[in-house]
């Protein structure tokens, strides 16, 4: 990387000693604050740490954290260090504490947060723009998405020189992307249309039918796609079939991986080279993971908004395993928990439910709308004492989770 100036090193420096400060004392992984305080002694410091590199921007609603993973362990194929906010802190001073850390990095491969994607893309100069989909979340914090997707459209228009990758079957992704200079499409699924029923070239109704979506009035309708998630196999953009075979469990997945075989396919890293590696990532910052609890065998599970939930019950396995749910409404997470009525918890029916966390009774009070039997229960070692020796699946927002996962360990 090019020599950096001097007050940038010195913020460098002085954002590295406090991020090791925070992880030597637990009080986190140290890549926030450390962004913090680098940013209060150079605020172009983001610019600065991108110049001569290869960056990757990874962004969407759901699936940032486990693409940016993948694309990470793709790329490494390349046998070149990639930088990464590998623990999701996706705004400008994670972003610049991962660029800080990994200063020798060609490459940099970053979740970025919706609403910042195109303040980022102007500050990196980014290669390469990963969009997966759109759908509400945290309402009382992000912006409406349709004008998240004219902000991100706005964005790539204005960068001639980077690449989208992009998911041709969300209407609202493509739509964004349309409008850059340089589009590679994927066909990557959509299981969630509740977000995506108007047209929004022109406001009328979308058609859907097995070639796809189209507006009913104008010209807008799903793009030809070069790479194409099928089933459990991938068809890459020169027809080959591959079997995906993940340890990530889930369509969701599969999805995601099928996106970071794109972006690495374009830095030239080929199927048969990257697919391995994606195969080897069985755990992403906690999600996933399976750990043992008082005989116990507990899978934690991730879910934030109504599409990622349905993803989330997608990954259950058949039969009538006990689940745990639980929902907090802190700032990270949202205070609006009226998304919780947009989810189909009928699918849960047979099984013994358990519900815990900050907002407990709003989730028991939407379960018993849906005819789902359910016990109210104090936490996640509650849960392990009411239930038999055997699989627990836990399924819960992001403050929820990660108080979980401080009380079972971080084995990931």
């Amino acid at each position: 990387m090019g020599k950096l100036p001097l007050r940038a090193r010195l913020a460098t420096t002085i954002g590295g000693a406090a991020g090791r400060a925070s992880r030597l004392t637990g009080r986190g992984d140290g890549s926030v604050i450390g962004g913090v305080l680098s940013l209060r002694v150079e605020p172009d410091l983001l610019r600065l740490l991108a110049v001569d590199r290869q960056v990757v921007l990874v962004t969407g609603t759901n699936g940032k954290t486990t693409t940016t993973r993948l694309i990470t362990a793709a790329l490494g194929a390349l046998g070149q260090e990639v930088a990464s906010n590998a623990f999701g802190a996706n705004m400008e001073a994670g972003l610049t504490s991962a660029l800080g850390q990994a200063r020798g990095a060609p490459f940099a491969v970053l979740e970025v947060d919706e609403k910042y994607m195109p303040a980022v893309l102007a500050a990196t100069s980014a290669r390469v723009v990963a969009l997966l989909n759109l759908s509400r979340d945290q309402m009382d914090r992000a912006a409406e998405i349709w004008m998240v997707a004219r902000r991100w459209r706005e964005a790539l228009a204005a960068a001639p020189n980077c690449r989208v990758i992009a998911n041709a079957d969300d209407p609202l992704i493509a739509w964004a992307a349309s409008a850059a200079p340089r589009v590679t499409w994927v066909a990557a699924g959509q299981r969630w249309h509740e977000d995506s029923w108007c047209c929004p070239e022109c406001g009328s109704h979308l058609r859907r039918d097995e070639l796809g979506w189209r507006c009913g009035e104008c010209s807008f309708r799903r793009p030809s796609a070069r790479w194409v998630l099928e089933d459990s196999t991938v068809i890459d953009a020169s027809g080959r079939v591959s079997e995906l075979s993940l340890a990530l469990p889930g369509r969701a997945n599969r999805s995601n991986a099928v996106m970071a075989l794109a972006v690495a396919d374009f830095f030239g890293a080929k199927v048969a080279q990257a697919l391995p590696r994606l195969r080897e990532v069985s755990s992403v910052a906690g999600r996933y993971t399976q750990v043992d609890r008082r005989g116990r065998r507990v899978r934690l599970l991730l879910a934030k908004n109504p599409a990622g939930w349905l993803e989330a019950f997608d990954v259950l396995e058949p039969g009538s395993s006990p689940v745990m749910l639980s929902v907090n409404a802190q700032v990270p997470d949202g205070r609006d928990t009226s998304w919780l009525w947009d989810v189909d918890y009928r699918l849960l029916r047979g099984r013994p439910v358990f519900v815990t966390g900050q907002r407990r009774l709003d989730l028991a009070v939407r379960l018993e709308a849906d005819q789902v039997a359910f016990e109210l229960a104090d936490g996640i070692d509650d849960v392990v004492d009411k239930v038999p020796p055997g699989d627990l699946n836990v399924v819960a927002n992001y403050t929820a989770f990660q108080q979980i996962r401080a009380v079972v360990g971080r084995d990931s």
